[in-house]
């Protein structure tokens, strides 16, 4: 009813940004605790909603209508994708009074044309941000900045931002995951170490657009193999997530637990609109981040597994395509959702599932001197020597190059 939906909109206006949490110098034993990030239907409901609203005489681009009708109606869809479900997570979390900020090279529209986070009059070129107006006398907001290429000093910029808003969701988004190699020196002298040098805490997000789909080197890598070879000592999260329930729940994460730490998220760019990646409306109500993901084919049997292929982000779509042409049931993929810090006993649960395998590999895109495998090499070797015994962790991928990809999607 109409008296029950303004009840609804008044309680959650009425929530009061929470206070900072007084979060450690060190991760607590229980970093991997879960935290709860599912968010109620109706909450959920009034995000969408705002979605799809523009004001009246808000001369929208005829391109954007038929968007923004999904947006509105995504939960009665059925299949969320992957921007819609970011702008959910941002949403939920202005409701809960949190503030977010993002900042990158045209991240109100998207890079790939994806997010359309920011609406514009196409007669008077006005402004309007539906996620501000989620409810009339909401307490928390988005901010968006499309950024000039100087990335160096954005994201410095960015860094000295999320010290001082730690109540507060802080992202900076790279146009091409590689766009940050201009700002390597805040990543190595401030994101990753800031805390272990100074004790000063960032709960700064990195979103990377990564993935080798024939755009050449300098837009194929966002350089996994950097930011986990500064990884120790749980100084920050590297994730990669698959699913647009994952990276939703990986958002609001990053506020709704005690830690503060930096965040490192490789995301897609064919997957924004891949029609395997897709999350349920139930994935978003439910649950929350996991860092290991299982094969979820119900075509596969435990005992007649002898092959593991371990992985992380769009290979493993292609690896699914190519085992259902080929019905290789004797195959299990395995997603690594969190590359650091690693849930190794998660793992190893999942792993000891499937006893009578002979053959456990590790799958990347990147050439062998890049990408996750040096560190997963390092992280899993021991533990496919302990589950396994007389078996080896494999490598399956491109051999090592200078170059990290070619002009040609097929090399």
């Amino acid at each position: 009813s109409a008296a029950s939906d303004v009840y609804k909109r008044q309680a959650f206006a009425e929530r009061r940004p929470p206070s900072p949490p007084e979060a450690p110098s060190q991760a607590p034993s229980g970093l991997f605790h879960p935290i709860m990030t599912a968010v109620p239907r109706t909450e959920l409901q009034l995000v969408a909603a705002a979605l799809g609203r523009v004001p009246e005489r808000f001369h929208l681009h005829p391109k954007l209508q038929e968007l923004l009708q999904q947006r509105a109606g995504i939960l009665e869809h059925g299949a969320i994708d992957w921007a819609t479900a970011e702008l959910l997570a941002f949403g939920t979390l202005l409701l809960e009074g949190f503030p977010v900020r993002l900042s990158g090279q045209d991240s109100r529209r998207g890079t790939f044309s994806q997010r359309h986070a920011v609406l514009i009059d196409i007669e008077t070129e006005e402004e309007y941000i539906p996620l501000n107006h989620i409810l009339p006398n909401q307490k928390a907001f988005l901010a968006i900045y499309d950024s000039p290429l100087s990335e160096l000093a954005v994201l410095g910029f960015e860094y000295g931002y999320s010290t001082q808003t730690l109540h507060g969701l802080t992202v900076w988004e790279a146009q091409f995951g590689d766009f940050s190699n201009g700002a390597q020196v805040i990543i190595d002298q401030f994101i990753s170490s800031g805390e272990k040098k100074w004790g000063q805490q960032s709960n700064l997000v990195l979103l990377l657009p990564h993935g080798y789909e024939g755009q050449g080197p300098e837009h194929s890598s966002a350089r996994i193999e950097r930011y986990l070879q500064l990884c120790a000592e749980d100084n920050m999260y590297v994730c990669f997530p698959t699913t647009p329930a994952q990276y939703f729940h990986l958002l609001r994460r990053q506020l709704l637990s005690p830690l503060r730490k930096p965040l490192i998220v490789f995301t897609p760019k064919s997957l924004l609109r891949h029609p395997l990646a897709i999350s349920p409306p139930d994935a978003f109500t439910d649950g929350s981040f996991q860092e290991i993901l299982a094969d979820p084919s119900p075509r596969l049997s435990a005992v007649n597994v002898r092959r593991i292929l371990l992985c992380s982000g769009k290979i493993f779509y292609e690896l699914w395509e190519r085992r259902e042409a080929h019905q290789r049931w004797d195959t299990a993929l395995v997603r690594i959702e969190q590359l650091y810090p690693l849930h190794t006993e998660k793992l190893a649960a999942l792993l000891q599932n499937y006893p009578n395998a002979h053959f456990i590999a590790w799958v990347q895109e990147e050439p062998q001197n890049m990408g996750a495998w040096m560190r997963m090499a390092m992280d899993l070797a021991p533990l496919v020597e302990r589950l396994f015994p007389g078996q080896r962790l494999r490598y399956i991928g491109r051999p090592a190059s200078a170059s990290p990809a070619t002009g040609s999607y097929l090399q």
